[in-house]
């Protein structure tokens, strides 16, 4: 049996999966900060949101695309979990990163817009 693809066919689809169920949480839940950054304009802020997610697919999947290939020895059903696994794993530290990222970025950008919202109405 050819383990490799069996890694290669198990690993895709999880990892667009997965990107896409963070992505979509993202989108749905960003979309209040961002209304808040730029003082109630929704379509900005939708706008912004959606070059966000088209910019989350495309580094999450291009990535995915680009740790595809195996270099390990792949033999057993054991190898092949723990390559699954060890290639999984990564992706999901990387969408965790890009949240964490994601939030920073609000939060810098939230504070920033108080901070000329108050000096503005002073």
């Amino acid at each position: 049996m050819n383990y490799y693809l069996l890694v290669y066919g198990l690993y895709l689809p999880t990892t667009v999966l997965l990107t896409l169920w963070v992505a979509r949480t993202l989108f749905t839940n960003g979309r209040t900060f961002l209304v808040d950054i730029f003082h109630g304009n929704e379509a900005l802020a939708d706008s912004v949101n959606k070059l966000l997610l088209t910019g989350f697919y495309l580094i999450n999947v291009g990535y995915a695309t680009l740790t595809l290939r195996s270099t390990d020895t792949i033999r057993s059903y054991q190898s092949a979990v723990e390559t699954l696994s060890i290639k999984l794993g990564t992706i999901l530290l990387i969408l965790e990163a890009m949240h964490f990222l994601n939030l920073y970025v609000f939060y810098k950008l939230r504070n920033r817009a108080q901070a000329y919202a108050r000096a503005y109405h002073s």
